[in-house]
C-alpha cells in the first residue's frame, strides 16, 4: 500500500512548525499506525534526516502515552481507540494522511508530534489523592464498599490520561479527564477525607493550566479510548457546587 503523509514538523515550541510531505511505499496493512511511523523514521535515518519525534510506550492501548491527530481526529478515525491500536488497514491505498500533534493551550508542542502533557500531572497532584496512614495494610473488610460503587469508581479510574478529550474538544477542555479523577474518589469512602477541597482545587488548577471550558458537545466521550462517560462531568460540577455551598455555610 502506498501512502502520502503530511506530517507536522516543529523543532521546538518557540519555533514555527510546518507540514512536510513524505511518501511511503509498500506499507503493510497489518502494521499499527506507530509501526508505520517507525518505518518512516527508518527511511529518514537512512537519508541522514532528522526522524519524526512522537510519544509512545506500551503500544497496547494501556499507558496513554501515544496520541496524534490523524486527518483531524484525535487518535484517528475509529471510536474509542488509541493511536497505537489503530492499524493501517483502516486506510486506503494512495490515501493522503494528515498527522498533527494534539493541539491545545494546555498541551504546548515540545517537538514534532510530541506535546507536553505534564499539566495533567499537576491537576492530579492538586487534589487527586486520598489521605492514608502509612504502615501495615488495613484489613480488607474494614471499609465496606458496595459492588455498585466499586464498579462505578473503576469505570472512572479507567481513564489513561492520554489527552484525546482535550485534543478533540473545540475549547481544549480537560473537563472529562479532571472529572474522571474527581469522580473515582468521590464515589469511594476512602476519598471522603479530601471531598470538601478536591473538586475546588483540581478545577482551579485546570484553569491555571489554560484549558478551556466544557462545550457539552460530548465529542470527548466519543474519542476517549476508554469510553469515559460525560456523566463524570456532571458529578464534577456537583462536587464543585457542593464544596462552594459547604464553604458558604461555614
Amino acid at each position: 500500500m502506498k501512502l502520502h503523509l503530511k506530517v507536522w514538523r516543529q523543532e521546538h515550541r518557540n519555533k514555527p512548525g510546518k507540514l512536510v510531505d513524505y511518501t511511503l511505499e509498500d506499507v503493510n496493512t497489518h502494521m499499527s499506525f506507530l509501526e508505520m511511523l517507525d518505518t518512516l523514521n527508518d527511511q529518514l535515518i537512512l537519508r541522514d534526516e532528522v526522524p519524526v519525534e512522537f510519544d509512545h510506550d506500551c503500544r497496547e492501548g494501556i499507558c496513554g502515552q501515544c496520541g496524534v491527530v490523524i486527518n483531524g481526529q484525535a487518535h484517528g478515525p475509529l471510536k474509542n481507540t488509541t493511536t497505537c491500536q489503530l492499524h493501517m488497514r483502516e486506510f486506503k491505498d494512495g490515501q493522503t494522511i494528515l498527522i498533527e500533534p494534539f493541539r491545545a493551550a494546555g498541551f504546548p508542542v515540545k517537538k514534532d508530534l510530541k506535546v507536553d502533557r505534564s499539566a495533567f500531572d499537576r491537576i492530579i497532584s492538586s487534589g487527586g489523592y486520598v489521605s492514608v496512614n502509612t504502615g501495615q495494610a488495613p484489613e480488607a473488610n474494614s471499609i465496606p464498599v458496595s459492588h455498585q460503587s466499586a464498579e462505578a469508581a473503576f469505570d472512572s479510574a479507567a481513564c489513561i490520561g492520554c489527552g484525546a478529550c482535550v485534543a478533540t474538544c473545540k475549547n481544549g477542555s480537560a473537563a472529562l479527564f479532571t472529572s474522571a479523577k474527581i469522580t473515582q474518589m468521590a464515589i469511594l469512602p476512602q476519598g471522603k477525607e479530601e471531598r470538601d477541597t478536591r473538586a475546588l482545587n483540581m478545577i482551579h488548577q485546570m484553569d491555571i493550566e489554560d484549558f478551556g471550558h466544557c462545550s457539552n458537545t460530548e465529542a470527548c466521550e466519543v474519542k476517549c479510548p476508554q469510553g469515559i462517560s460525560v456523566l463524570n462531568i456532571a458529578r464534577m460540577n456537583y462536587e464543585y457546587n457542593r464544596t462552594n455551598l459547604f464553604k458558604y455555610k461555614k
